[in-house]
């Protein structure tokens, strides 16, 4: 079974593997932070072991920060648990051809302990327990995600050696919707395209965007999970191919003053058989506005995984695209639940998560709030009419800080994603903030090293 005719299947993979057409399998999982981490296993080793048996990873790999050191406070890796293995258990479904690279393939995985329990704190496993609550309910959720980036002339080596500071944007005005502006950067943007399509995925098209270089590549909606996989897998695909082109691009949050990478999220449920749940004769059912309700309520308890950097809330700005107001608008831009389409189409968007978002995070808490809201029966009020930046409703979290507290002190997250899975992301909130609490930033230094 194939998600699509673009997938391998594993009798495929085998054939090419032993026909040489591929040599090397690319077999990851996605970390704390949204990226793929993993081995490259070569052709035959994976057909003659990996295949049967899996492989295995350090448990470090789900206790670090983003520049790979170990840190404490995570229950599950320590020096006093010894650093142990984590088994890599090969999602079959997954299997994808990555074009960009010469004969490689891709397996994206679950993690289990070596009794085979599953790791509760891993971002899938986290989302497979919502789509499992959803099922329970007989609900199948299908979303999309649109993650914006910024590209740059400068390798990443030169970025790198300029401190990420003076580099050059491919674009040097506002290029939203602007053709000429895509045909600028269309050598790159046509080859992620054609790469993701031939991974399996269904590509829409790009557009440009606001800031100097910013651009969009669109996928079509599909089952949760699936979106999941193909946002991660497309966020180092981009960035590798990026590389090759003597480019770099970013998805971070808030790169400078200007417009931030936003990750607007879609979401709807659909019935068990297809059966559309979110819409009634021309109106919104109760089930949807239930929904809504939910992801509303607890938009502070869920705010860290939707914006889970201190970078994050750079974003969130008046008047910049990026909510900063918990209000829901029929297609309102400046709220952080949009309501868009009608009948089959009718969705919601969330915009507050950025482009640094770790989607299996995000969807998981986008499911917990909306099925809270449907288990709890809750009311949505009246949409908002004109600019929710200076409403007066409560606002998004400001910090990762009061983003943190929210978090660790939900009844509602604890209940629906379990205590450990709260204390484990917890732990990643205290650790991103201590580092930045000890940093010197370069605004510090202008401000204070004569002048003070």
């Amino acid at each position: 079974m194939t998600r699509n005719d673009r997938h391998l299947t594993v009798h495929d993979l085998k054939r090419r593997i032993e026909a040489g057409e591929i040599d090397t399998v690319v077999v990851a999982f996605t970390d704390m932070q949204g990226r793929l981490q993993g081995k490259r296993l070569h052709g035959q080793f994976f057909l003659d072991v990996a295949l049967e048996q899996g492989t295995e990873g350090c448990n470090y790999l789900l206790g670090v920060y983003v520049d790979m050191n170990t840190v404490g406070g995570y229950a599950i890796t320590s020096w006093d648990r010894g650093y142990g293995d984590m088994e890599f258990v090969l999602d079959l479904e997954t299997i994808r051809l990555l074009t960009h690279l010469p004969a490689t393939a891709m397996v994206q995985c679950d993690l289990v302990w070596p009794d085979h329990s599953p790791v509760s704190q891993s971002p899938r496993s986290i989302l497979k327990r919502q789509l499992e609550r959803a099922a329970e309910q007989g609900f199948v959720a299908l979303a999309g995600t649109e993650l914006e980036f910024i590209v740059f002339e400068d390798s990443y080596e030169e970025a790198h050696d300029a401190d990420y500071r003076g580099l050059t944007p491919v674009n040097q005005y506002n290029v939203d919707y602007s053709i000429l502006g895509t045909t600028r950067v269309e050598p790159l943007l046509r080859d992620i395209r054609n790469t993701m399509y031939a991974a399996g995925m269904n590509v829409e098209g790009a557009k440009g965007e606001c800031n100097f270089g910013q651009h969009e590549i669109g996928f079509l909606y599909d089952e949760v999970l699936v979106s999941a996989d193909n946002h991660a897998v497309y966020k180092t695909v981009a960035k590798e191919i990026a590389s090759q082109h003597g480019k770099s691009l970013t998805f971070m949050a808030k790169y400078d003053a200007r417009e931030g990478n936003s990750c607007h999220i879609h979401l709807s449920l659909r019935g068990a058989d297809g059966e559309i749940v979110f819409w009634e004769d021309d109106h919104r059912s109760e089930l949807y506005d239930q929904f809504i309700a939910g992801v509303l309520a607890t938009m502070p308890d869920f705010t860290l995984l939707y914006a889970p950097n201190i970078n994050s809330y750079k974003r969130f700005a008046d008047g910049s695209f990026a909510p900063t107001t918990i209000a829901w608008g029929e297609d309102n831009r400046t709220c952080a639940v949009r309501l868009v389409g009608r009948g089959p189409s009718a969705r919601m968007e969330n915009r507050v998560p950025g482009g640094d978002v770790n989607p299996y995070l995000a969807l998981a808490a986008m499911l917990a709030g909306g099925l809270h809201g449907i288990e709890q029966g809750l009311e949505l009020g009246p949409a908002l009419e004109g600019n929710a930046y200076v409403s007066e409703l409560p606002k998004v979290p400001a910090t990762l800080r009061d983003a943190r507290e929210a978090f660790a002190g939900s009844a509602i997250a604890r209940k629906a994603l379990g205590g450990e899975v709260v204390d484990h992301y917890t732990n990643m909130a205290d650790v991103e903030l201590a580092a930045f609490d000890a940093a010197v930033t370069d605004w510090e230094l202008r401000r204070g090293f004569e002048r003070l």
